[in-house]
This record gives C-alpha cells, structure tokens and sequence, in this order.
C-alpha cells in the first residue's frame, strides 16, 4: 500500500506501508472520500476494511457503487461509519436499503456517466460543467430525496439544477466532485508515485486520483 501527494505547486514523495492500517489512519471523521471500482472489480478491499478498523465516522463516500452487504462498501454501511453515499448503482445491498429508506442514510444518486464526469472534472480543476443528462427529470427539476425522516417525509432534497440551451438542445449543469482521499485499487507502483492499472480494473481509479487531496493506493 502507498500513499501519494498530487499537486501542481509542490512535490510531495511517495510513502509505501506494510500495513493498510498506517496508511488510512490520518483519515478523520467527517472526510469525503473517493472509492475506486466498478462493481465488486478494483474495488481497494483491504483499505476499506481497514477503515473498520480506525472506526473513522461520518464519512463521505463517493462509489460508482454501494458495495454488497458483507464485502467492499457494505461493511462501512453495516457499521454505519458512512454518513452520505453517492453514486450511481446501489442494487444488491439490503442493508443500504433500509439506511436509505429509514432516514439513517443520505444518498445522492447520480446517472454514470455523469458521476464519472464530475469526478474527472474535479480533477481537472473544472467547477462545473452542462450535460443533457437529467434534463427534465427530477434531478433538474430538484426534490429527488436525500434523505428521509423516520416517519418517511424528506428531510433533505436534491437541489435544482441550472438550465441552459446550447444549440437548440437543453442542458442541466452538474458541479465537479472532488474529495480529501481516495482509496484506490492498482496492479503496481513505484517510488515515483506511479501507478499501473490492470485491464476494467482502472475503471473509476484513474480518475479519482487526480480529484483527491491524498491517493491511497493499494
């Protein structure tokens, strides 16, 4: 496991643990945190498990997905160490659902594509940008539920996007995401601080390196 600093004003060097718990301990409560894989494929499991072990609260996670319930995500999820998820597919996890639908849980869904776009323009140091995507759904129109109360009324309610028409086609605009970590999955690395994927596993990883403050890298 390594940990590596990016950044365009300094340079940091790259710090290799034996442990996957050194490396993940300076995450605190509360930090947004980007998490590679797509599906149950790159998915950074020893870190994740890890977490568990620092018992770090609050957290902020980022996932194309939600884990399933006794690997990946979904052992945050059980000990309910993740305060917001967002992504885009979160089937095949039972406990999520009953976070989600009984108000312990606040979840952002957003389409793919678009997830992956706000991912990689956080990274690029774009802000925001517009997509057709969403356009006359509830995710420009706003109200999708965040989160529930107890009694099933919306707490928290997705925000309307801006609209803007380029070329006779509507667009909604989407802000960039950007995290303090992200924890990602890769098949080797050097002292360098560089990285080599292996095969779909790069999938969401590559992209998230670049938007996050720190890059855990297992």
């Amino acid at each position: 496991t390594c940990g590596c600093y990016f950044s365009t004003s300094s340079l940091r060097g790259s710090q290799f643990y034996s442990n996957p718990t050194e490396a993940v301990k300076d995450i605190p409560n509360g930090a947004t945190i980007l998490v590679g894989g797509f599906g149950l494929c790159g998915i950074p499991e020893n870190l994740i498990n890890s977490l568990l072990k620092t018992g770090v609260k609050g957290l902020t996670a980022v996932s194309n997905n939600a884990g399933v319930d006794n690997f990946g995500l979904g052992l945050l999820l059980q000990t309910k160490q993740i305060k917001r998820m967002i992504s885009s597919y979160v089937g095949e996890n039972a406990e999520f659902e009953r976070q989600y639908l009984s108000g312990e849980l606040e979840v952002e869904l957003t389409p793919q594509g678009t997830l992956a776009e706000r991912i990689r323009a956080g990274g690029a140091g774009v802000p925001a940008f517009f997509t057709p995507t969403g356009y006359g759904t509830l995710i420009q129109e706003g109200g999708s539920p965040i989160k529930y109360n107890k009694d099933g009324s919306i707490a928290i309610a997705s925000e309307e996007r801006e609209v803007r028409e380029f070329n006779g086609r509507h667009y909604i605009m989407e802000k960039a995401i950007t995290g303090d970590f992200a924890l990602i999955k890769a098949w080797k690395a050097d002292k360098a601080g560089n990285i080599i994927f292996r095969k779909t596993a790069r999938n969401f990883n590559q992209p998230m390196c670049k938007a996050a403050k720190t890059t855990i890298v297992e």
